[in-house]
């Protein structure tokens, strides 16, 4: 891995951040029939709701979390792609309410093409990341791979008590976002060139921002259920809620919280083909306002990588606990919706 010429990073991979991600309809079509059978009682949280983690029940109080998030690069900047990608993996722990106990690294590189230097610094900014975290880097492995891939195993612990779900919503539930959308939209425009470097500054400042607000969410009773919004978007994420919940979400467009310039750069035609993928997957589940123009739509179904968290919670506990969110350093914090009888649909308002 010697004298190899200096190459964009992005420019070695077809996709990038969670924008990567295997449509829904494509995942649901591959886990048909997955199910674990068996002798498993203690598996608490399996494939069956698409949660974050897998959880294991440890001894009937304590839980073991599990998880795994790798993808191609979305940035350039080695340390800048090793930090977004543990953030990202890191993210699955917090979303179930844990804390991250230990991290392996995943990581393939075409040979050839990426130094050594840089290899070291992806893995630099992951570290950094565990740190920040309060992990180790604990071992991992490694492959030739035709393009860039880093990320993490992560492995957290959880009172059973504390465990939140993507699929225990509430009819009559308040909805809060924690991180600002447009992150797909944003990458979409930096692998373009297009990006303002105040911008960039922006997404990495939220896609950095580890979710541990997570643990403490999971501490209060009127927290009923949390995800994290990926690759799927805010639509795809909380629809997944809203099957595992046996309920319907109505979200508030007009709520959503926004990176500064994400609606300027979506009007702009920067979507990525994971938006597009994401509507043909499941817009047959979702209502969207009359007239409803097509920018917005792409929003609404714009890969997030290392997304804010989606939180169910008891509708009087809402501004409460979003104030706590935004003192904790989650700014965007805002509530978003509302959790409804119905089928497991989303209802999209303007």
């Amino acid at each position: 891995m010697l004298d190899v010429p200096t190459v964009r990073l992005t420019s070695l991979a077809h996709g990038g951040g969670c924008g990567c991600k295997l449509a829904p309809s494509v995942l649901q079509d591959l886990l048909a029939g997955q199910a674990q059978s068996g002798p498993f009682a203690r598996l608490l949280v399996g494939t069956e709701t698409g949660d974050d983690a897998a959880v294991w029940d440890l001894d009937g109080e304590t839980t073991i979390i599990a998880t795994t998030d790798f993808f191609m690069p979305m940035v350039d900047d080695p340390d800048h792609f090793g930090r977004i990608a543990a953030t990202n993996a890191i993210s699955d722990v917090y979303a179930m309410g844990g804390t991250p106990l230990m991290a392996l690294a995943i990581l393939g590189m075409p040979l050839g093409k990426i130094d050594a230097a840089t290899v070291r610094a992806i893995l630099a900014g992951g570290q950094a990341i565990c740190a920040e975290a309060g992990i180790p880097v604990a071992g991992g492995h490694s492959i030739d791979c035709p393009e860039p891939v880093y990320g993490l195993a992560v492995i957290g612990s959880a009172p059973r008590s504390r465990i939140r779900r993507n699929s225990t919503a509430r009819v009559g539930d308040a909805l809060i976002l924690t991180k600002a959308l447009g992150v797909g939209a944003y990458s979409a425009a930096f692998k373009k060139e297009a990006l303002p470097p105040a911008a960039y500054d922006e997404m990495i400042a939220s896609v950095t921002k580890l979710n541990r607000i997570g643990t403490e969410l999971a501490k209060d009773e009127a927290v009923h259920a949390v995800t994290d919004v990926t690759g799927f978007g805010i639509l795809g994420h909380g629809l997944e809620m809203a099957r595992g919940s046996g309920a319907t979400l109505r979200l508030s467009l007009a709520a959503l919280p926004r990176l500064k310039e994400a609606e300027a750069l979506v009007r702009q035609g920067f979507v990525t083909g994971a938006s597009h993928r994401n509507w043909a997957s499941y817009g047959a589940e979702v209502e969207l306002p009359t007239g409803t123009p097509d920018w917005q739509r792409h929003l609404l179904t714009d890969p997030q990588t290392s997304g804010g968290l989606l939180v169910a919670c008891a509708a009087e506990a809402a501004d409460r606990l979003v104030d706590e969110i935004r003192a904790a350093g989650y700014p965007a914090a805002a509530r978003i919706g509302r959790v409804e009888q119905g089928a497991g649909r989303v209802v999209v308002e303007a």
